[in-house]
C-alpha cells in the first residue's frame, strides 16, 4: 500500500532507517542487496525494493542518475531526525575527553567556548562553531561606582550575564567617597534587572531628592547606564576546523565549497541565524538545520546543528557542528547535548558561587568598553 499520509508503517521505518545510517557511514546509494545484508532486515529484496520505490515516492528518498541504490531527501532526514534517531551512548574515551575539558581551571568564557569548540570537532571530524550570540540591550545584576579621585570615577556594572562592563565619568564638582557609596546603594535598589527602556523620570527625581547637596551626580550616571542598556552587542563567531570538510566528497565542488568558506570568512550571517534563533527561542533544545532549511543559502548542501549555553534563563553562548547533511546525527547531538549541558552547569556553578562573595557597594574592577 502506497503511503501518502507521512504516517509510515513500521517497515518502511526500518529500511529508511537502515538505508540513512547506511547513507551515513559508506556515503554511497544504499541498494537492496547491501540492505539484506542487515540482520535486523528480514524481508525478500523485491519487498525491499518495493518499499524504497515507494518512500521514494512520497519524497523521503531519492535515486541519484540510473543508479540501482537510493539516497536520503533532506525530507527523509528530517524524519530521522524528529522520529528515527536514536540516542548515541558516548564511548568511556569520550566521555573522558569531556569530562577532562569541562573540569579544567577556566575563568572565562571564551576560553570555555574555544576549548569546548576544538574539542567538538576533533571528536565529530566536521566543523565545529562556538558563539557569544548578539544581543539587543541587558540587565544589570549590581552597580557599583568606584572613586578615581575628587572629580573622576568609573561606573561599574555587572550583567545579569555576569560579564563586567565599565564607564569612565568626570564631574565639574567634587564627589566624596561617601556620596559614591550612597550612589552605589540608590542603584543597587532602583535599577538592578531594570532594562534601559524603563528607566523612569521619577526615579531620576526620587534618586536627586536621596543624594542631597551631591543630586548632580545622579543625571549623567543614569545617562550613562541608559545608553549602555540600550546599546546593541556586536556578538561574536569562532570557527574551528573548516578543513575537515575537505574529506567530505558532498565539498568537492569547488563552488559549493568557496561558498561556504566566505560564509565562515564574513560570519555575521551565522552569528545571526544562531543568536536570533537562541532569541526567539530562550530554551536549551537542540536545533537542527538541514541542507534548504538554513536561511543561508550556501549552507543547502549542509546541516547546521547547535544548542545554546544556558545561564540561569539567559543565554550566554553556543555550541555547533557543520557538516554535510549525510551526518552522524545521534553521535553530533550526544556530543553537543554533553558538552553545553556541562557549560551550562560551571556557569550556572560559578554564578551561584561568586555572589555571596560580593561585598554591597564594593570595587569591582573591569577595563572600559
Amino acid at each position: 500500500m502506497k503511503d501518502n499520509t507521512g504516517q509510515l508503517s513500521d517497515r518502511k521505518k526500518l529500511i529508511l532507517k537502515a538505508i540513512i545510517e547506511a547513507h551515513i557511514e559508506l556515503g554511497e546509494p544504499v541498494g537492496s542487496k547491501y540492505l539484506m545484508k542487515n540482520k535486523s532486515i528480514n524481508y525478500s529484496s523485491a519487498t525491499i525494493r518495493n518499499e524504497m520505490a515507494e518512500l521514494e515516492e512520497v519524497g523521503y528518498l531519492e535515486q541519484p542518475h540510473t543508479s540501482a541504490g537510493r539516497v536520503p531527501s533532506e525530507l527523509g532526514y528530517r524524519f530521522y531526525v524528529d522520529s528515527l534517531i536514536e540516542g548515541y551512548d558516548l564511548t568511556a574515551k569520550e566521555i573522558g575527553e569531556l569530562k577532562s575539558t569541562l573540569t579544567e581551571k577556566q575563568s572565562e568564557l571564551d576560553h570555555i567556548l574555544n576549548t569546548a569548540m576544538q574539542l567538538a570537532s576533533s571528536m565529530t571530524n566536521y566543523t565545529a562553531l562556538a558563539v557569544k550570540p548578539k544581543f539587543h540591550g541587558f540587565t544589570v545584576k549590581k552597580f557599583s561606582i568606584v572613586p578615581v579621585d575628587e572629580y573622576d570615577f568609573v561606573l561599574v556594572m555587572i550583567t545579569a550575564t555576569g560579564e563586567t562592563k565599565t564607564r569612565n565619568l568626570r564631574s565639574d564638582r567634587e564627589v566624596t567617597p561617601e556620596a559614591a557609596a550612597m550612589m552605589t546603594e540608590l542603584l543597587n535598589t532602583h535599577l538592578v534587572g531594570v532594562r534601559g527602556s524603563d528607566i523612569k523620570f521619577d526615579i531620576v527625581l526620587e534618586m536627586e531628592r536621596r543624594m542631597g547637596e551631591y543630586g548632580f551626580i545622579v543625571s549623567p550616571i543614569v545617562k550613562s547606564i541608559h545608553e549602555a542598556l540600550t546599546e546593541d552587542g556586536g556578538g561574536e563567531l569562532m570557527v574551528e576546523g573548516v578543513n575537515r570538510l575537505l574529506s567530505y566528497p558532498e565539498y568537492s565542488d569547488v563552488d559549493k565549497l568557496q561558498g561556504l568558506l566566505s560564509l565562515f570568512e564574513k560570519k555575521d550571517d551565522l552569528l545571526d541565524v544562531i543568536s536570533d534563533e537562541s532569541e526567539a527561542d530562550r530554551s536549551d533544545s537542540v536545533r537542527v538545520f538541514i541542507g534548504s532549511e538554513n536561511v543561508v543559502k550556501t549552507m543547502d548542501n549542509s546541516t547546521l546543528i547547535f544548542k545554546p549555553i544556558m545561564q540561569g534563563d539567559k543565554t550566554v553562548g553556543a555550541i555547533g557542528i557543520i557538516g554535510p547533511t549525510r551526518m552522524d546525527y545521534s553521535r553530533v547531538i550526544a556530543m553537543i547535548n554533553r558538552l553545553t549541558d556541562g557549560i551550562s552547569e560551571i556557569m550556572n556553578d560559578r554564578r551561584s558561587l561568586a555572589a555571596p562573595k560580593t561585598p554591597e557597594g564594593g570595587e569591582t574592577g573591569g577595563e572600559a568598553t
